[in-house]
């Protein structure tokens, strides 16, 4: 089975800033390139860090109401600093997190959700950014066909990897929601087909209705 990657979902060319890109020039490069954030680069386009809308915000947020209605806000030490910062390097968060082109959707999914980030640098074996993926793009698997879902399942899967026959096992797909019908011989085999389905990219779900010949995972025998 194929796998797309980082590499094939993530955007190229990148929209990047240097470490000394003034705070108002970092706004407007976000503005014109309709972008939320961009990684930051060292002379040798390295990613060292990425700025976003959130942290240029804190510039205004640091402030104290001209108003005079809202108390003035406690920040830490480096909230204070970015919030005093005017250049990227100043603004950016750090140490930047970066993802490799052949991670998986898996991997770089997990990476996001840990690090609760929105977006990875993605970078080669020299560290230099190559293009850079957001959880948006990540999203983008959920958007094959169901009946390209379905092809692969039934040929790359059931077929040419299980060596089943065409028969043994019908496969309905419907909004990336995966049905399976049919028989095997085996109960061991069962657990086998849906872990490979789930795997599938743009699978959402999988149901199984398989019934097998014999138990050979140490229950009775039943007939299928």
């Amino acid at each position: 089975m194929h796998h797309r990657t980082v590499g094939d979902l993530m955007t190229r060319p990148v929209v990047q800033a240097p470490r000394d890109m003034p705070f108002k020039e970092l706004v407007a490069l976000l503005a014109e390139s309709d972008v939320t954030a961009v990684p930051v680069v060292d002379g040798s386009g390295r990613p060292i860090g990425v700025v976003s809308e959130g942290d240029l915000l804190r510039k205004s947020s640091g402030r104290a109401d001209p108003s005079g209605l809202l108390p003035v806000p406690h920040l830490e030490a480096w909230e204070r600093a970015k919030a005093e910062g005017a250049r990227a390097e100043e603004l950016m968060s750090a140490p930047a997190v970066c993802a490799r082109p052949e991670w998986t959707v898996i991997e770089a999914a997990r990476v996001m959700s840990d690090r609760n980030i929105k977006r990875l640098p993605v970078v080669d074996e020299t560290d230099k950014l190559l293009g850079i993926v957001s959880r948006g793009d990540l999203l983008r698997v959920f958007l094959r066909h169901d009946d390209a879902i379905r092809d692969e399942i039934e040929r790359d899967l059931l077929l040419r990897t299980l060596r089943l026959a065409p028969s043994a096992v019908t496969v309905d797909v419907r909004k990336g929601e995966v049905t399976l019908d049919g028989s095997v011989e085996a109960r061991s085999l069962v657990p086998v087909i849906v872990r490979l389905c789930r795997g599938v990219d743009g699978v959402v779900s999988v149901t199984e209705h398989i019934a097998y010949g014999t138990d050979d995972t140490g229950g009775s025998a039943l007939a299928a």
